[in-house]
């Protein structure tokens, strides 16, 4: 599904389980999401994004974000032709926004409900 550009939910605890090298003692995956290649994980102590890089994806860079980081979010959402939302995440000390994209298979609503939830802590 990821390589036509659904991007989708994925299941936490299998999450979780694939992650779990990442995770600090404690720390639970609340919400995970597949964009084509990477992943980002909403864990209850900070955001992960996971960029598989490369043509193999076999190189893969793990971005952790501590929620009190993010200074703010924006969600943009899709339209008629335009299918795709997008995420912008702005974190303190740093001018340009991580972008992320969404295709239609993802409900950008949950994933600002998510992130505004942890943000707002």
């Amino acid at each position: 599904m990821g390589l036509f550009g659904n991007a989708h939910t994925v299941d936490p605890m299998s999450a979780q389980r694939d992650y779990a090298r990442l995770l600090g003692q404690g720390e639970q995956v609340h919400a995970a999401y597949l964009l084509i290649r990477d992943t980002i994980l909403f864990t209850d102590r900070r955001l992960v994004l996971v960029d598989k890089q490369g043509l193999t994806g076999k190189k893969v860079e793990y971005h952790s974000i501590p929620y009190r980081s993010i200074t703010h979010f924006s969600v943009e959402t899709a339209g008629h032709f335009d299918l795709d939302a997008e995420l912008k995440i702005w974190l303190s000390g740093s001018a340009a926004p991580i972008e992320k994209t969404f295709t239609k298979g993802v409900d950008i609503y949950e994933v600002q409900a998510i992130l505004a939830q942890f943000v707002a802590r």
